[in-house]
C-alpha cells in the first residue's frame, strides 16, 4: 500500500471525511470500537442501536470500506448478513459501492463479484441472507461478521450458521438494529454487553435514540416530532424505532392512555343523521377459526358472533380521517343467509360509504356477495398474520392521534362487551416487527376489537368528500335493494 495513504487509513474519522461524508460523533464511537477490535483481533461482540434514519447503514458502510482498504494488501474477509437479501442486502451493497466510489483511496480499485461480493485487492465482503431457509454454511468472516437488523434475525439461525463464521480467527462481530422483543437476538446480546460493562467498565453496547440526532439536526427533529404527533408516543413504531424501547412479549394491546383516548363523549345513534358519511367494519361469525399461528390458537376461542361497528367519518384539521363509532350491531347464532339479508338492509339504512369485512374462511362467501354489489366500496380482508398486524398498527395510530373514538358508554350489552374485550386484548411479538393480538380464551372473545380494527381500516381507506357533500348510492344500486 502506498506510504502516503497511511495517515488517511490511520483513523476512520479521517477516512470518512476524505469520502465527503464525515461520521457524526455518535457514529464514530461504535465505528472506532469495531475497527479497534478488528485490528487487535479481540473478537468482541458489539451491539449498535440507532434510531431510524440516524445513519446506521452509513456507519456500517464506512466501517466496511475502511477495513477493505486496510486489508487490501494482506487480505481478509467480511461477512454481512440481514433478514432478507432483497431489499435489505441490496441496499447495503449499493451503499458500500457508493462509499467506495466517493473516496479517492478506493475509487476505481474495487470489483463486484458473483452478485453478492465486493473485492478490494485481497480483501472481500460477502452479503448473505439470514432468512431461516437460506443456505450459508461454509462462508468465513476472518475480519468481521456483521448482522444487520439483528432484532429480526432468528437467534437459532445466528447461533447455528453465522456465529461459527468468526471462530477460526476470533473475528469481531457487530449486531446492528433497533429495539423489538425481549427475546430477540439483539436484545439478548444487548443485555450481555450491558452486564459486561457494569462488571468491567468496557463499553460494548452503543445506543442512541432519536433525541441525539435531533439535538444537532433540526429537520430530523421536526420529522420525528411530527411522527410522534401522528402516531402517538405509545405506538409500537415510536417506542421501538425512535425511543429504542424493548416491548413486552405479552402486553395489553391498549394501554390505559389509549383506552382513555378511545372513549368518546358523543351519544350512540340508532339511525343515521342526514348529510353524514358512515363506514362499517364487519367481523363475521363462522370466519376461519384456524388462527394464523400457534399463539393465536391458544389465545383466541372459536368465535360465534357477528359484530358490525358503524362509524361516522369526517376530516380533521390536517385532512386525515376521523372516525366516531356511533353504533354496534351484534348477532349470535345466525346462519349465513339470514346475516347476508340483514347486512344488505343495514347497508341501505346507514347509507354506508365503505365497508371492511373479514373475508376469512366461511366469511369469504358473504364478503364476496357484498363485494359483488359494491365492489368499489368493499374491502375484503383475509386474516393473515401480516394483515392482522397491519390492522392493529393502523387502529392504534388513529387512537393515539385522537382520531378514533367510541360513543359514550350507554350501559348496553354492546358497550359492556366492547370495553371488556378492549381491556382483555393482548398482543405478542412476531418476526418482521409484526404483532399478533387476541383476547385470551379464558377471558372471552375478540369480535368487537376485530370489528373496531376493520372499521378503522374502512375509515382510513375512504376518500372523504368536501364538507357538506353527501355521498349517495348510484341509481342502479338503489334499484337493487
Amino acid at each position: 500500500m502506498p506510504p502516503d495513504l497511511s495517515p488517511i487509513l490511520s483513523d476512520i474519522q479521517t477516512f470518512s471525511r476524505l469520502g465527503g461524508r464525515a461520521l457524526r460523533p455518535y457514529q464514530l464511537e461504535p465505528a472506532r470500537a469495531v475497527v479497534r477490535s478488528v485490528l487487535g483481533r479481540e473478537g468482541k461482540i458489539i451491539t449498535v442501536m440507532f434510531g431510524r434514519q440516524m445513519g446506521k447503514n452509513e456507519t456500517s458502510a464506512q466501517i466496511e470500506a475502511h477495513l477493505l482498504s486496510l486489508f487490501a494488501a494482506t487480505g481478509g474477509s467480511i461477512v454481512k448478513a440481514a433478514p432478507s437479501f432483497k431489499p435489505q442486502l441490496i441496499t447495503s451493497i449499493l451503499r458500500l459501492k457508493d462509499t467506495l466510489d466517493r473516496s479517492p483511496v478506493t475509487r476505481g480499485r474495487w470489483l463486484p463479484q458473483y452478485g453478492y461480493m465486493v473485492r478490494l485487492g485481497n480483501a472481500t465482503i460477502s452479503f448473505l441472507s439470514a432468512d431461516p431457509a437460506a443456505n450459508v454454511v461454509g462462508a468465513t468472516a476472518s475480519l468481521l461478521l456483521e448482522i444487520d437488523e439483528a432484532q429480526d434475525v432468528a437467534p437459532e439461525k445466528y447461533d447455528r450458521d453465522f456465529r461459527p463464521m468468526a471462530s477460526s480467527t476470533n473475528a469481531t462481530t457487530v449486531l446492528y438494529g433497533t429495539a423489538w422483543s425481549e427475546d430477540s437476538l439483539l436484545e439478548r446480546q444487548r443485555r450481555i454487553n450491558l452486564s459486561h460493562e457494569a462488571r468491567t467498565g468496557e463499553r460494548l453496547h452503543f445506543e442512541y435514540d432519536w433525541s441525539v440526532l435531533a439535538a444537532i439536526n433540526p429537520h430530523y427533529k421536526a420529522f420525528v416530532e411530527g411522527e410522534i404527533a401522528r402516531l402517538g408516543v405509545e405506538h409500537p413504531t415510536i417506542r421501538t424505532q425512535y425511543l429504542l424501547q424493548t416491548l413486552s412479549d405479552a402486553g395489553r394491546l391498549f394501554s390505559a392512555e389509549q383506552r382513555a383516548a378511545l372513549r368518546g363523549s358523543h351519544r350512540r345513534l340508532r339511525v343515521p343523521e342526514p348529510d353524514r358519511v358512515y363506514v362499517a367494519g364487519i367481523d363475521l361469525a363462522g370466519a376461519d377459526e384456524q388462527a394464523e399461528d400457534a399463539v393465536a390458537r391458544l389465545l383466541s376461542p372459536r368465535r360465534d358472533s357477528t359484530v358490525i361497528t358503524i362509524a361516522e367519518v369526517s376530516r380533521d384539521v390536517l385532512g386525515r380521517a376521523e372516525a366516531r363509532v356511533v353504533d354496534h350491531v351484534w348477532w349470535t347464532g345466525r346462519d349465513q343467509v339470514w346475516q347476508y339479508e340483514r347486512l344488505l338492509d343495514l347497508w341501505q339504512r346507514w347509507r354506508l360509504t365503505r365497508v371492511a369485512v373479514d373475508a376469512s374462511g366461511i366469511g369469504a362467501g358473504i364478503a364476496a356477495f357484498l363485494s359483488a354489489r359494491h365492489a368499489a366500496r368493499t374491502d375484503s380482508i383475509v386474516f393473515s398474520a401480516p394483515a392482522k398486524s397491519k390492522l392493529a398498527y393502523a387502529m392504534l395510530t388513529m387512537i393515539n392521534a385522537r382520531r378514533l373514538t367510541v360513543y359514550a358508554d350507554d350501559g348496553s350489552p354492546e358497550s359492556r362487551q366492547l370495553w371488556t374485550e378492549v381491556v382483555a386484548c393482548r398482543y405478542w411479538l412476531r418476526a418482521g416487527e409484526q404483532i399478533g393480538w387476541a383476547v385470551p380464551e379464558t377471558e372471552g372473545h375478540d369480535d368487537f376489537v376485530v370489528s373496531l380494527a376493520l372499521c378503522a381500516h374502512a375509515a382510513e381507506q375512504l376518500v372523504i368528500p368536501a364538507a357538506g357533500t353527501l355521498i349517495r348510492a348510484r341509481p342502479d344500486e338503489e334499484s337493487r335493494w
